[in-house]
């Protein structure tokens, strides 16, 4: 049996369509089980892949593979995918989508596409200031205000940093990663500065198996960030442009929003690459 699948790069920067990060969006995955969308994602290898379903509920439902398990929530993967099924159904520029946290409602709002996130919850990290530098390679001066695990659909370690400078001189290995994740479920964390003018640098590391890898633009992060401000009391509303990838390889545009009450936004370019088939 043939199963389409569509390939696109969200989180693009302007006349770049290689830039931001990639997915793969297979538009009808009835008769697949999980063993074989688990294969598929790791056959592609991207950082997730998504497959598309009927719902009751929503526009589709959808769920989300990356190479190794299967995600509640990840932000490039639900902007994709909305793109992908606005334009095989024809749905304009509003999508709901049936993902594993709930409803998610993504809308095309000029030339971007953009996710309303589940409400943020957070908490203090266990770390210490001066672990979490010296597992980044930094000075604890480099840190710029408190750590904390923020959940907004996929929990992270959200850590501020003093300067640009300093997201990009971090680095962490995997005995680090894991050492100062070991309060949470999942060894990730997410490093930012603000870099003036409404804008921001952020990086994100992962583990898989036994290494340490980077994302190119983390969209779960980025609403997770957004949980960050508001419990640190920023002002509201508030408005940052966010630029990712470049360590990685792949520059991308990322914006986040939150509105007078509250409500998280993350939005992005998408560009769609390609089409293709797999014979199963």
């Amino acid at each position: 049996m043939g199963y389409r699948f569509r390939l696109a790069n969200v989180f693009t920067r302007a006349g770049d369509p290689f830039s931001g990060n990639p997915l793969c969006v297979f538009e009808d995955a009835r008769g697949l089980d999980d063993t074989q969308m688990q294969a598929l994602a790791l056959q592609f290898n991207l950082s997730e892949t998504t497959f598309i379903f009927p719902s009751r509920h929503a526009n589709a439902r959808v769920r989300i593979f990356t190479p190794g398990y299967e995600m509640p929530f990840a932000g490039h993967p639900t902007l994709g995918t909305a793109c992908v099924l606005s334009s095989m159904a024809g749905l304009g520029a509003s999508v709901t989508l049936e993902l594993n946290v709930g409803l998610i409602l993504v809308q095309r709002v000029g030339e971007l596409w953009e996710l309303a996130a589940p409400a943020p919850s957070w908490r203090p990290a266990k770390v210490t200031a001066a672990e979490l530098a010296g597992a980044l390679g930094l000075a604890p001066a480099d840190l710029a205000g408190p750590a904390m695990w923020v959940q907004a659909g996929s929990e992270q370690l959200v850590v501020p940093l003093a300067s640009p400078a300093a997201v990009e001189r971090a680095w962490i290995g995997f005995e680090g990663l894991s050492a100062v994740t070991a309060d949470g479920a999942l060894a990730q964390v997410y490093l930012f500065a603000e870099d003036g003018d409404g804008s921001l640098v952020s990086r994100f590391f992962f583990s898989k198996a036994a290494s340490v890898l980077e994302d190119p633009a983390t969209g779960s992060a980025t609403a997770n960030l957004g949980g960050w401000h508001l419990a640190q009391g920023a002002a509201l509303p508030l408005e940052r442009w966010i630029s990712q990838g470049a360590q990685a390889g792949r520059p991308s545009s990322l914006r986040l929003r939150i509105d007078e009450a509250g409500q998280v936004f993350v939005a992005g370019a998408v560009v769609e690459l390609g089409r293709g088939e797999v014979d199963l």
